[in-house]
């Protein structure tokens, strides 16, 4: 247990870390995707820091190598000449009991030595005899030589009889310097000692320090060059195309006019040439299909209005006729109902145009009111049930108890659900329709539920296209127009809502309309799923969320279900 506590709160303090990590961070992380001016510089600094860094590491260690190489040549060839000299004057001595071999061991030390080791190019020499213990070691100057000569290098010399070297740092009068220590065997009448040389690599190591300093700075500026030269460059790539991007939004913002400033005849002048060309193409397209869109508008308009008068004067010629058709024989009383059935249906279509003409226009104006939407359910169930019961379809209501008041414009919304309920019976294969209403704070939704043929992928989107009809052989019950949907979305749109369709083939279909409660608020979400719950466990294996509000067959507490 306790450490799971800890795992947890270690876990705890990671995630708040990271946070805030990524709150602090949040700007230059925004700044790095949004500037590929700042990209190529970084990039170009960091490639670069990296080449001058390896380069400079190469140089540097290099040139300490060929220092620490000549100097090496010079304490061989120096070595070599001490050795000489000290072989030359211990060899008169035939034992290491001669008592006049120390004098000779300091006074060959003393020869041998150039100075003192804190001056500039001091060095120490130090005579010893491992295989002689009666003879004490002899260091000129006299300092402590532990550090410089170690265990190791004694036993190269004293034991396996060569030469052998090594750097090494010590502390000389509280500094540190750095020594090549050299050691040699010096063969004599009575076995061999051992001669070492140490040489301060103080000049080697300031020249090192120097180089490495120099190639420093020069990388660092060198850097900063690049980078800087990469801001340049970058900058005059990237300037067109910040002109270019910011001459695009005025463009699509309707600013057809804009233009790009063409300068010289490189690349980017050629790119501005060719931007230029494009929107002045499109400039004249755009006119063009507006003002044929214009024209057709008003076409449609006109031809609606038009039409009126006639169809006023046939209406009442056809309404004498189908009122006095038991009079007639029977092929000109079917005539007769057949002539006030098409008359219907060619007012219905000219009402139609005419509320397209107006959204067309920018003319359609909303009239909204605090309204019930439970009663306005309830109509449009009454006034289709005739046409339900003639196709076999039940219209069930799925409705609160309690008013579901919304600010909107009831004859738009009634005309929504009168396209969406007829459409629902049209295609309901005479099984049940349900319509359910359903509300909260900021939002109200209506769905309407057929079981029928359903839809095809991709024709949910299509469904609100003017005259589209997903089976164009079908025969149709309640003589549509084909603009029903077209003109339900666009009073959805006007009121600031949703009006969604989903189906799927041999599942039925499924539309909801989505209002907010207070005319001009922002929709955030539905207080029903546009997928039903029927049919949850076919496609959605997953259960729902618990937040979510439920549309399924069984109307929930608080609802009232009401079948037509």
């Amino acid at each position: 247990m306790p450490v799971r506590r800890a795992l947890r709160v270690a876990r705890r303090y990671w995630v708040m870390g990271m946070r805030r990590f990524e709150t602090w961070s949040e700007p230059a992380r925004r700044a790095w995707r949004r500037s590929l001016q700042l990209r190529v510089v970084a990039l170009t600094l960091v490639a670069s820091s990296l080449l001058v860094g390896a380069f400079g590491y190469f140089v540097a260690e290099r040139s300490a190598k060929i220092l620490l190489s000549r100097a090496q040549a010079e304490v061989t060839a120096s070595m070599a000449n001490k050795v000489t000299y000290a072989i030359d004057q211990l060899t008169v001595h035939r034992s290491d009991k001669d008592s006049r071999l120390p004098l000779t061991i300091n006074q060959t030390v003393d020869r041998l030595s150039e100075g003192d080791p804190a001056e500039s190019g001091g060095s120490i020499v130090s005579m010893r005899a491992a295989q002689h213990p009666d003879i004490k070691p002899v260091t000129s100057p006299d300092v402590p030589t532990d550090q410089l000569i170690t265990p190791d290098l004694v036993k190269a010399v004293s034991t396996d009889g060569k030469e052998a070297y090594q750097v090494r740092t010590a502390r000389l009068d509280g500094e540190d310097t750095k020594f090549l220590v050299y050691g040699s065997p010096v063969p004599t009448s009575f076995g061999h000692v051992e001669l070492y040389y140490m040489v301060p690599l103080t000049t080697e190591d300031s020249a090192a320090n120097q180089i490495r300093t120099t190639v420093l700075v020069t990388g660092l500026a060198l850097v900063i060059l690049l980078g800087v030269v990469a801001g340049l460059v970058t900058r005059l790539v990237v300037t067109p195309v910040r002109v270019a991007a910011r001459t695009a939004q005025r463009l699509s913002a309707g600013l057809l006019d804009q233009r790009m400033r063409v300068d010289g005849e490189d690349d980017l002048a050629l790119l501005a040439a060719a931007f230029n060309q494009m929107a002045a193409n499109l400039q004249r397209q755009i006119v063009r299909l507006e003002e044929m869109s214009r024209n057709q508008r008003r076409f449609t308009s006109d031809v609606s209005h038009e039409l009126r008068t006639p169809l006023t004067t046939v209406r009442m010629a056809a309404d004498l006729i189908f009122s006095e058709r038991e009079d007639f024989d029977p092929a000109v009383a079917r005539s007769a109902e057949l002539l006030q059935a098409e008359l219907d249906r060619f007012e219905s279509l000219l009402t139609d145009l005419l509320e397209i003409s107006r959204f067309d226009a920018g003319f359609a104006a909303l009239d909204a009111e605090h309204t019930d939407l439970v009663p306005i359910c309830e109509r449009v169930a009454d006034r289709l049930a005739g046409l339900a019961e003639r196709v076999g379809v039940t219209i069930e209501l799925r409705l609160p108890d309690t008013p579901v008041i919304a600010e909107v414009d009831p004859r738009r919304v009634e005309r929504i659900l009168r396209n969406l309920v007829g459409n629902a019976v049209e295609h309901g294969e005479a099984l049940p329709v349900v319509v359910t209403l359903a509300s909260e704070d900021s939002a109200v939704a209506v769905t309407v539920r057929d079981h029928g043929i359903g839809l095809k992928p991709g024709e949910e989107r299509l469904v609100f296209n003017r005259f589209w009809r997903a089976d164009p052989s079908r025969a149709r019950q309640t003589g549509g127009t084909g603009l029903g949907l077209s003109i339900s979305a666009e009073d959805a749109r006007l009121h600031g809502g949703w009006l969604e369709a989903w189906g799927a083939p041999g599942e039925g279909a499924q539309f909801r309309l989505t209002l907010p409660v207070r005319s001009g608020d922002r929709l955030v979400a539905a207080p029903l799923p546009l997928i039903p719950r029927d049919r949850a466990p076919l496609a959605l294996p997953a259960p729902a969320p618990a937040t979510e509000p439920s549309a399924g067959p069984a109307p929930s507490s608080g609802a009232k279900a009401e079948v037509l």
